[in-house]
């Protein structure tokens, strides 16, 4: 439990990253608050954390949006009394290039990677200041943000962005006592959500997405892709005094993903 007595707050709480990372902090003991623009996914995430004996509340939210922001962040404090640790997982997928994004998609593509974790981060932490609580705020990156995808170019461009917005931040809010980090995660195994969408009762994922996903197995280097499971116990860490001296840094749950050279084809070793 070294989450206990804490109140996470994480954003974008699909059955996917963001619902595993939820359950996750629940699991660790903490309060957590599920944001999401989809009232099903804020629901039936906090519902889901209820059942298993946790503490959670749903809120819908734009992160966006400064006034949603606001008022989420406020019910968080009406709820549990603050917020101890925040989570910038909220994002838009939208795989396009250059060449054929057009403008007011990439602006608002940017809106809600970079945008919304600006200002969840600008109110949380102003919150912790003035409750003096030494927090942490987390946000989630991609390998797309250490690399060059082709056709993605909003998705890439925000993530990478996050890298840097976290290092600033952290610089600025070391003198309170908040420490900001950001988690890579990889292509990530979708069985894990498939399992979490059916427990929770929201929309089925379609089972051809494991075939999807394959290719992206046989590539990276430990030949198995992590579920959202495994980001959740490295966020933990992160959120946790096991980590009071880490702030600024990047940790990457991504199987070697980042790290391996490119010539290189992990499925056919000899």
């Amino acid at each position: 439990m070294k989450l206990a007595g804490k109140v996470a707050l994480v954003t974008g709480t699909s059955p996917n990253i963001g619902g595993g990372l939820a359950e996750g902090f629940a699991a660790a003991g903490a309060a957590v608050v599920c944001l999401d623009v989809n009232s099903d996914n804020a629901q039936l995430c906090a519902r889901a954390i209820q059942r298993a004996g946790g503490r959670a509340l749903g809120v819908v939210c734009d992160v966006s949006d400064e006034a949603q922001v606001r008022r989420a962040v406020e019910e968080a404090r009406q709820a549990f009394g603050g917020v101890d640790v925040l989570v910038n997982n909220a994002v838009l997928f939208n795989q396009k290039g250059v060449l054929d994004m057009p403008v007011d998609e990439w602006r608002r593509q940017l809106e809600i990677i970079l945008t919304g974790a600006f200002l969840c981060s600008k109110h949380v932490a102003a919150q912790m200041i003035e409750q003096g609580r030494r927090g942490c705020i987390l946000n989630v990156i991609s390998t797309a943000g250490h690399q060059g995808q082709p056709g993605n170019v909003g998705y890439c461009t925000g993530k990478s962005g996050l890298l840097n917005f976290t290092r600033s931040v952290a610089m600025e809010l070391a003198r309170h006592g908040i420490r900001v980090n950001s988690l890579t995660p990889t292509a990530t195994d979708p069985r894990e959500a498939m399992e979490r969408a059916q427990r929770w009762g929201s929309a089925p994922v379609d089972p051809r997405v494991v075939d999807f996903f394959e290719p992206f197995r046989r590539g990276i280097p430990l030949q198995k892709l992590p579920s959202p499971s495994d980001y959740a116990q490295a966020a933990v860490f992160l959120a946790s005094d096991e980590a009071a001296m880490i702030t600024g840094t990047d940790l990457r749950v991504d199987a070697g993903a980042v790290a391996r050279y490119w010539a290189w084809s992990p499925s056919e070793r000899s």
